[in-house]
């Protein structure tokens, strides 16, 4: 049976400076506690304009304008430093203003629970008109917007969520229930956000690969929020939605939740059904969260940085049957953090690491590049997390050393060959692993390497359930042109020479008894 290859990737970043003051949940508990907090006071000094997210080293990495190999060589920290020729259009995806996003919110309610401003939505629709993606249809059905004393009403006596862009009120989300708490306002943004960011990463994977969307089998939502309401809290489904807006109406699908190593779980999960022959075409997709925005922010404006956790993250993949030449996923070089693995740092990082190694008969320097915890070290190492990356890539060498396969004098050599800097926002589940893989599909193809490993790693303790951590990974390498995990594929004629050989060569043999 042939392996399942990754073909396509997409990413998006969407700028969302209001949101950080009104929906990272850091600033909304400060507010909440603390409704005078110095901190909340400081905050609007600094956000970021859009031109300096844009600019910004790891936001161009991410969606594909800059290598992980130009990103390690420029220097440390890269916040407050240009990067010349920057671009909000990358080539895996973009970076969409706040303006632009707030209609995509619009765009994806089919429930009518979005109202925007008459005036911000004129300014809406201007702004998302000039955006490649967009359809005529679309800016039909946007509208022309709600009062503003109607808006304000619904915010301050009907519990919606309020939406701000510039410091101003421009619209809010209806809460969908009257008592159901997984249905109110604030669930409802968070959900639309997910849903939104989803399909604008979904649109770009489809537009910049040229995809058709009707080919699409499968679609797999693996971001951290959940939807449903009181009787199937979490039951879903944003990947169908997603589908829906995206145009896949040939695909069903589902969503899979495993905190930050969901999207991993996602991947061979995809890679899985596809080399079962039970979908064709699978895509992964997760949206961002707006719950992690400003998650550190205190630390940032502590050390007089800007909020550098002002953009919400999204991604998707194709993981489609093998064409002879996309990176095969090696679903039998799969590792997994077991029940009983332990769970300090070391043990989990081991479990993902050998158990794929020890499958294939491989060293730890048979593999590339390792793709782990992509966490941006301009934003961890301020709020004390260090450089995450880096962390990572020194527990996999001293794996190295252990099993015999590096000397200790070799371990800062194989950090910088076989790591990277981190480049993703801190959403949880975006790091995890996912973003090089767009990376990946040029370097197993048209690129030197040949192997690489995606590690994803969750916190399960913070559903309160189990005291256990999370993982899993698996082995991508160069396509050998084969078609067929056994070997190349034969023709019907092949097949019948074959026969016909055999049988002259057993007539041979009869006639020699």
């Amino acid at each position: 049976m042939s392996y399942a290859v990754l073909k396509a990737a997409g990413y998006v970043l969407v700028h969302t400076p209001d949101m950080i003051m009104h929906n990272g949940t850091t600033q909304t508990v400060e507010k909440a506690m603390n409704p005078d907090s110095e901190y909340l006071k400081k905050v609007p000094e600094h956000l970021r304009t859009f031109e300096e997210v844009v600019n910004y080293a790891p936001n161009q990495t991410y969606i594909g304008n800059l290598t992980p190999e130009a990103l390690g060589k420029l220097e440390k920290p890269w916040v407050g430093v240009d990067v010349p020729g920057s671009s909000r259009d990358g080539k895996f995806g973009e970076i969409m203003p706040q303006v632009e996003f707030i209609a995509m919110l619009k765009l994806s309610d089919v429930f009518d629970l979005v109202k925007l401003e008459k005036s911000f939505m004129d300014l809406a629709k201007a702004e998302y008109g000039k955006n490649a993606l967009a359809t005529p249809e679309e800016l039909a059905r946007l509208g022309e917007g709600d009062s503003l004393a109607m808006i304000e009403e619904l915010v301050n006596v009907h519990h919606a969520e309020a939406i701000y862009h510039d410091g101003k009120l421009v619209g809010c989300v209806k809460k969908a229930h009257d008592v159901d708490v997984n249905l109110n306002a604030h669930v409802m943004f968070e959900n639309l956000v997910v849903k939104a960011s989803g399909i604008l990463a979904f649109k770009h994977l489809v537009a910049k690969n040229n995809i058709d969307p009707l080919s699409i089998d499968y679609v797999i939502e693996c971001s951290e929020e959940a939807c449903g309401d009181m009787n199937q809290r979490g039951g879903g489904n944003f990947a169908k939605s997603i589908a829906e807006m995206g145009g896949a109406v040939n695909a069903t699908g589902s969503d899979l939740r495993g905190f930050c190593a969901a999207p991993t779980h996602a991947l061979i999960t995809a890679a899985s059904l596809v080399k079962a022959d039970t979908y064709k075409n699978v895509v992964i997709v997760a949206g961002g969260a707006t719950a992690k925005l400003g998650m550190n922010g205190k630390d940032h404006v502590k050390k007089g940085l800007p909020i550098l956790e002002d953009v919400l993250g999204g991604f998707a993949l194709l993981i489609s049957e093998n064409d002879g030449s996309s990176p095969v996923l090696r679903t039998d070089l799969v590792g997994k953090h077991n029940v009983g693995t332990g769970s300090s740092p070391q043990a989990v990082i081991t479990a993902l690491i050998s158990m794929p190694l020890d499958k294939g008969n491989l060293k730890v320097t048979d593999i590339d590049k390792y793709s782990v915890e992509m966490q941006n070290p301009d934003i961890t190492k301020p709020a004390g997390a260090g450089d995450v990356p880096e962390a990572n890539y020194k527990m996999i060498a001293a794996i190295g050393v252990k099993r015999g396969e590096l000397e200790r004098t070799q371990l800062n050599e194989f950090v910088e060959k076989h790591g990277m800097n981190g480049w993703a926002p801190t959403q949880g589940h975006i790091p995890s692993g996912v973003p090089y893989a767009g990376f990946a599909i040029d370097d197993l193809t048209t690129g030197s390497l040949n192997r690489a490993m995606i590690v994803g790693k969750g916190s399960l303790f913070l559903g309160r359930m189990t005291n256990l951590f999370d993982g899993v990974s698996i082995v991508v390498e160069r396509n050998s042109g084969e078609t067929a995990s056994e070997g190349a594929s034969v023709s019907k004629e092949e097949i019948n020479n074959m026969i016909a050989e055999a049988m002259r060569g057993f007539a041979a043999h009869l006639l020699n008894a």
